[in-house]
């Protein structure tokens, strides 16, 4: 809860303590002082509200706890929500100015109806031209918030006055109201683009702040306008840190979207960045840092942006710490040789008391260090787990997985590393992470597949959770009769069997399976295992271990050999999921079996469409395709671009999703196609103006 409702001049000293309580040993707990209140015993309470002799104290509480019970997510019906709000409109009578606070907070937090809004509108009014200050600031956040388009006009005089006036707090909060209000209605808050002007050159900090804002979002569809806008601003007339820091956000983007390029000598942004490192502020040279961080950039370019952030990696303030350390890690990701400068600097930071920054200075290391430097960053990291959450660890294992497959020589103390994580406490998250990462190790490292195997095969005998243990024995099926010995396997799966609930005993059974199907010596036994399954107490392990055994024995045909009852039981499903169910929900239980082949391998979806603007003629190009299978469509198409033809057979594709308006001057949509390890985001951009070519259109995100 907001300290501005519980303590201070808005409620009584009583309240902005918390009741303490003591324990049977003695050990003082704190409790929240609205521990324990229900929605109708307050709403009784609000009954105060109608007291012709008002008590101030009583009515700042109730209301406070109003305010807590709607910030929780309770929910009050209409009824319930309208009593409340027109026993509120009644303490604008009070002249007391923290009540006066509670008041306009209740009204915004309750959004009343637009015919309610009509009830408390002139109070409002009244207020926004009051002598007090506080009162005009809060009435114009209020009213903004609960008001719609056709009354907007009635005040909207009075908001162009507030953005002028001399009092910042006033100002600011007509700005921000315009933010609010450009949302909704657009065009009646572009008519204040000479009064934002005016408060963007502003020597108030908040004002200027939220002017430049405000002007940025009025001209945000206008490219040409937003260039302008930051060309004249970098010229030195913002003094406010934090329009500085919007500023430095702005610039980028004008620079990205434009694509300058920053080798050139023509370059008065990038120079405005660079400059921006060197404010007396510290949060926007940060944000310079970062920004600069972000782009396409030379070594040398970005040399000093890194300067400011190895300075900030020794400050006594955690936030800037924490802030240098991130920004860092990012840059680490892609350009790890520009911060080795700092591995210095970030093994101090490896014992430093808050958490979130001994975690990213490490994550950081392993993504900089050297093939040298792994044992002794391995040996550090050993003792630093456990004493951090599970949401830092995780952070650490994809970094040391990510190390690995760099430095793959190094994989057996990295899968020591990982197999000692597993047997530790740890939730879920912590222990799926580490799986995948083994798993990925394996399956990157050939020579790392039987250790790590058999370090997963430890570790599902002590694993509680029913998703891991399958996932790993559906890998263990596949890479497991591919080793030098499968036999050693065979009896962690068959534990299974013996031990677990039943979703991962039928897991395993499959598992069992799979080595009969893909190791000739192993058959034999596997035959002995999978009959014992027959007399399971589970439909499920029973139906599987019958199929398994009739169809690795040769009692049912699939297929014209062996590979095909292989592919079968094993391979993937090629049969759209929808396309099956269909299939079997019209089939009729007959002497003929139900024959898979005979489903239909089509999707049927509608092809790509190009949708065009209403009132404007579609281009030539925009014409509907051929009625044909989307996704064969989309196979044929994709299957022709070389950087996606190792990604496998195309599974689905979905419908188009329009990304822009249909009235601007060029449509854009985007089309999802998935596979089994990639997802493939295809923009297609149309032009809807016969006159204009668009050329060397480029993709950003932002």
């Amino acid at each position: 809860m907001p300290r501005s409702l519980v303590g201070g001049d808005l409620a009584g000293p009583e309240m902005a303590q918390p009741y303490m309580k003591k324990d049977d040993d003695d050990e003082e707990v704190e409790y929240s002082p609205f521990f324990g209140i229900e929605k109708g015993a307050v709403l009784q309470e609000a009954r105060a509200f109608h007291d012709p002799q008002l008590d101030v104290r009583r009515c700042s509480q109730v209301i406070t706890k109003l305010l807590y019970l709607l910030n929780q997510g309770e929910t009050f019906t209409k009824v319930e929500a309208t009593e409340v709000f027109f026993a509120v409109t009644k303490l604008f009578q009070s002249s007391d100015a923290g009540l006066r606070r509670l008041v306009y907070l209740m009204i915004k937090e309750l959004s009343p109806s637009s015919d309610e809004v009509i009830i408390v509108t002139s109070s409002l009014m009244k207020d926004m031209n009051s002598k007090t200050d506080m009162y005009r600031a809060n009435a114009i956040r209020v009213l903004c918030r609960i008001i719609d388009g056709t009354l907007l006009t009635q005040i909207e005089r009075y908001l162009k006055q507030a953005i002028v006036d001399k009092n910042p707090v006033v100002a600011s909060a007509a700005l921000v109201s315009g933010i609010l209000l450009s949302q909704a209605n657009p065009e009646i808050v572009k008519r204040w683009s000479n009064e934002v002007q005016e408060a963007v050159q502003s020597r108030a900090p908040l004002v200027q702040f939220h002017g430049l804002a405000l002007l940025h979002q009025i001209r945000q569809n206008d490219r040409l306008a937003v260039s302008k806008l930051v060309s004249s601003l970098t010229r030195g007339s913002v003094r406010s840190p934090l329009a500085q820091c919007l500023l430095i956000r702005y610039t980028s983007q004008v620079m990205r979207e434009s694509s300058m390029n920053t080798q050139t000598g023509d370059r008065p942004f990038f120079d405005f960045l660079e400059s921006s490192l060197r404010h007396k502020s510290e949060m926007v040279i940060l944000e310079a840092a970062r920004k600069i961080t972000e782009m396409d950039v030379t070594s040398r370019e970005l040399a000093p942006a890194i300067t400011v952030l190895q300075l900030f990696l020794s400050s006594s303030k955690p936030v800037l710490r924490f802030a240098a350390v991130r920004t860092l890690n990012k840059v680490a990701m892609t350009r790890p040789l520009a911060v080795t400068n700092c591995n210095v600097d970030l093994e101090s930071l490896m014992s430093d008391t808050n958490r979130s920054i001994a975690t990213l200075a490490i994550t950081t290391l392993l993504k900089t260090g050297n093939e040298s430097s792994v044992d002794r960053l391995m040996k550090q990291i050993t003792n630093f787990m456990s004493d951090i959450a599970d949401e830092f660890k995780i952070v650490v294992v994809e970094a040391i997985r990510s190390l690995c497959l760099k430095f793959p020589l190094k994989y057996r103390s990295m899968l020591n590393f990982l197999s000692n994580s597993l047997r530790e406490e740890g939730g879920f998250e912590y222990k799926k992470a580490i799986v995948d990462s083994i798993i990925t190790l394996i399956s990157e490292i050939p020579d790392a597949k039987e250790i790590g195997l058999l370090h997963l095969c430890e570790f599902i005998e002590d694993c509680e959770f029913t998703y891991l243990s399958s996932q790993i024995l559906h890998f263990l099926g596949n890479e497991g009769p591919r080793t030098s010995d499968p036999s050693r396997y065979i009896r962690y799966i068959y534990n299974r069997v013996i031990l677990e609930n039943a979703t991962v005993r039928a897991s395993a059974v499959s598992t069992l399976a799979k080595f009969g199907a893909l190791v000739d010596t192993l058959k034999p036994r596997i035959f002995v295992l999978l009959r014992r399954c027959l007399f399971d107490t589970e439909d499920e392990v029973r139906d599987r271990a019958t199929l398994f055994l009739q169809t690795l024995g040769g009692e049912v045909s699939i297929g014209n050999n062996e590979k095909d009852a292989k592919g079968f039981l094993f391979g993937s499903l090629d049969v759209p999921l929808a396309n099956l169910e269909a299939s079997l929900r019209t089939y009729e239980p007959s002497e003929e079996p139900f024959d898979i082949s005979l489903v239909s391998r089509e999707v049927r979806s509608l092809p790509l469409q190009e949708k065009k603007a209403p009132g404007k003629k579609a281009p030539a190009a925009a014409a509907a395709p051929a009625p044909v299978a989307a996704v064969d469509a989309y196979q044929k198409m994709l299957s022709s671009i070389p950087e996606f033809t190792g990604f496998g057979r195309l599974f689905k594709s979905s419908e188009p999703v329009e990304l822009t308006e249909a009235e601007t001057e060029y449509a854009v949509n985007v089309v999802k196609h998935i596979y089994d390890s990639y997802v493939v985001l295809q923009y297609n951009c149309t032009n809807t103006i016969e006159e204009q070519l668009l050329e060397d259109v480029s993709h950003c995100l932002c």
